[in-house]
């Protein structure tokens, strides 16, 4: 698969606006500001496939990108407190409404800090994957801010946090260093040959 031939086709802001699942779709998950945006230019190998910001929840909208066959899906981070009433409920309605409509999900990329344990929004987002028999791997992102001991800390306490997920593939990932790229990448083929 050319994982340099990725290119944004549409952003949807309702569950009403999202297109039929026409190929299979590769998701990328996890609560705002875990490094969605930068994990996503670092696997396509871009500088601003995905928009990058320091501010959290600056994605409020579903955002496709068009591969080789399949298409990739950029969902609006979770969890950012400083959202409004109004705005919380159109997201609520917008995950809902894509994870409801029969799409042809070959396989989420849930990310989790690995520098902290995981939220409970992010439990929330695990166990909602597991009941509804959604493939996905779980990437521990940010792993280069962690040094040796804090990175074998944090490994072992995750064997507790995520005991329930053993079965599930971890990946570290880096988009400073690039660590964890190519297992994502294997992880994405792997998927799609399945479809």
């Amino acid at each position: 698969m050319r994982f340099d031939k990725v290119e944004f086709t549409a952003a949807y802001g309702t569950s009403k606006q999202l297109p039929p699942s026409k190929e299979a779709e590769i998701v990328f998950s996890g609560r705002s500001n875990v490094g969605k945006s930068s994990l996503i230019n670092k696997l396509f190998n871009r500088k601003n496939l995905a928009r990058v910001s320091s501010v959290p929840g600056k994605t409020i909208t579903v955002n496709f990108f068009k591969g080789d066959g399949v298409y990739f899906v950029d969902l609006p981070g979770y969890g950012y407190a400083k959202r409004d009433q109004g705005e919380r409920k159109r997201w609520a309605e917008l995950m809902e409404g894509y994870f409801h409509s029969e799409r042809n999900i070959a396989l989420v990329i849930q990310l989790v800090d690995m520098r902290h344990s995981p939220t409970a929004d992010d439990m929330m987002m695990l166990n909602f994957l597991r009941e509804c028999k959604i493939p996905f791997v779980i990437a521990l992102t940010k792993c280069d801010k962690l040094n040796k001991t804090e990175t074998e800390k944090r490994r072992e306490a995750l064997e507790e946090e995520l005991k329930e997920y053993a079965d599930v593939t971890r990946i570290e990932f880096s988009a400073v260093k690039g660590t964890g790229v190519e297992q994502v990448k294997a992880a994405v083929e792997a998927a799609i040959t399945e479809v």
